[in-house]
């Protein structure tokens, strides 16, 4: 990424952190996924203090919005591809998928056998 450089440490830190997560979210790589995520959220931990960020003037916070939408993005990127697992798991091994129409506890179906090839789709 090509940002401008920050003079505080801390954006620096979520910086790199959301750098790693985005690297492990484009390769696909869970593991390294689950690792940047937790850098992030303890770089997280140690955000600044309110009287710290009055201090630190209109840049630090203009850094801090720009790396919460970086977070968000990345967050709705983490939601699709785990969206996506969950059809592939679905398509593959379809009886773990409660169906949308499916039986209730014990009642017959009064549709016959038609309406079980529906269900079961």
């Amino acid at each position: 990424m090509n940002q401008r450089p920050s003079t505080h440490p801390w954006i620096v830190a979520l910086r790199v952190g959301l750098d790693g997560l985005e690297k492990a979210l484009l390769q696909g790589d869970a593991p390294g996924v689950e690792r940047a995520s937790a850098h992030v959220q303890n770089v997280l931990q140690r955000a600044p203090k309110r009287a710290d960020l009055a201090a630190a003037g209109d840049q630090l916070r203009e850094d801090m919005m720009a790396a919460a939408q970086r977070f968000g993005q990345l967050r709705q990127a983490v939601l699709r591809a785990q969206a996506q697992s969950q059809r592939a798991v679905h398509s593959l091994l379809p009886q773990q998928a409660p169906g949308t129409y499916g039986r209730l506890g014990g009642q017959q179906a009064s549709t016959g056998g038609a309406g079980r090839a529906y269900l079961s789709a």
